[in-house]
């Protein structure tokens, strides 16, 4: 079986700044605060394909 991976881009600036394993079985995408070291703050970083 495959490890899936999924990158988390930053929704203010558009930088990606972590990759993390997924679940295959997850339909929607993931969304998260994290810090962005572009922005200097925590953002929302959603999942992109």
């Amino acid at each position: 079986m495959a490890v899936k991976k999924a990158a988390l881009a930053c929704t203010v600036c558009g930088s990606r700044n972590y990759s993390m394993t997924t679940n295959p079985n997850r339909t929607e995408r993931l969304a998260l605060n994290k810090f962005c070291k572009y922005c200097g703050k925590k953002t929302l970083h959603k999942e992109t394909r």
